[in-house]
């Protein structure tokens, strides 16, 4: 039986999450459907486009996505820190981007007079609204429901588009983010739709490096701050030529299906993760598999299990194997 949500979700441990949102009825994403001959190709730049849409609207940031044929992946951040300084007006105008409000936050937001006793209302909708705006299960509706019509609408047919439930899983420590996030990254390649990261349409490794050629990283999504930087309180602390020197040459050996040797250099940057070289390989082709729920050291896993109130603590023996074998 799947978990509650909030037997997934804990800001306490972590503000990183596994986001997996998968399709019904065969339907498609991006590509050709073999059966019918039509292509869905198409799709992916809505659901890339309304990702980083959202990102802008809630105190979300997207540190890595790929939309495959029938499914997508997106790993989150969710900033609870930038939303304590918003304004009502603010939270109002995010708010009201995506969904219509109460009659009364319209009526504020058009600089209508309320009285006292309105204006408390606003201000308590407010408050509500800036709770969903953290909120990966408000994030998710608001990325798969206008999709879900788009779809429909085009292939003329009601019902469901996406399964009830995505997946989500807690990533509580560097290790886990990152192999997480090159597992992401690198499913067009592992899924043998791509030869090379750098030509994996729609994710979010092809737009690192593309900005990465012209000295930049692209604004859409969680940037590296590097090693040196610890004081900061948002990015990813890690160095992005290291990440991208993972991603080539792991992609390299996932493209031509060897279980060869990692080079000098990126086992050293494994070692820094924690991670074994065999280790590293098995989790950017079998991370789901290998971890059905949290993800991280088994100290980590132990923690987020009594955060979240779970009578026992899934993962262990695969934490101790993959992430902290180096």
């Amino acid at each position: 039986m799947p978990k509650p949500r909030s037997q997934q979700i804990s800001l306490l441990d972590t503000p990183y999450y596994h986001i997996c949102s998968r399709t019904v009825r065969k339907a498609f994403l991006c590509g050709v459907d073999k059966e019918s001959g039509v292509s869905y190709e198409h799709r992916r730049a809505w659901i890339e486009q309304r990702i980083f849409k959202l990102s802008e609207v809630f105190s979300i940031d997207i540190c890595a996505h790929a939309v495959m044929h029938n499914h997508l992946h997106i790993v989150l951040h969710v900033d609870s820190e930038q939303v304590k300084n918003w304004t009502m007006d603010e939270v109002l105008q995010r708010w009201h981007q995506l969904f219509k409000g109460t009659l009364l936050t319209q009526k504020y937001s058009n600089k209508q007079t309320l009285d006292k006793f309105q204006l408390a209302m606003v201000e308590s909708s407010a408050d509500i609204y800036k709770k969903r705006l953290i909120d990966i299960s408000w994030f998710m509706r608001a990325l798969n429901e206008p999709i879900a019509r788009q779809a429909n609408r085009e292939d003329k047919c009601t019902g469901h588009f996406w399964e009830g439930r995505f997946k989500s899983q807690a990533l509580l420590d560097e290790g886990a983010l990152l192999s997480c996030m090159a597992y992401v990254d690198l499913n067009p390649v592992h899924a043998d739709i791509a030869a090379k990261p750098e030509q994996s349409d729609f994710t979010s490794i092809q737009l690192r490096i593309k900005a990465a050629i012209k000295g930049e990283q692209p604004p859409s999504l969680l940037a590296f701050t590097g090693n040196e930087h610890k004081q900061k309180t948002t990015g990813i602390r890690f160095s992005l030529q290291d990440y991208l020197t993972l991603m080539d040459e792991t992609g390299r050996l996932l493209r031509d299906d060897k279980g060869g040797v990692i080079n000098e250099k990126t086992v050293r940057i494994l070692v820094r993760l924690h991670i074994s070289d065999g280790s590293w390989l098995k989790l950017t082709t079998n991370f789901e598999s290998i971890f059905t729920g949290a993800v991280g050291t088994a100290e980590h896993l132990c923690e987020f299990s009594e955060h979240a109130g779970l009578q026992r603590t899934h993962g262990i023996a695969n934490a101790q194997a993959c992430l902290n074998s180096a």
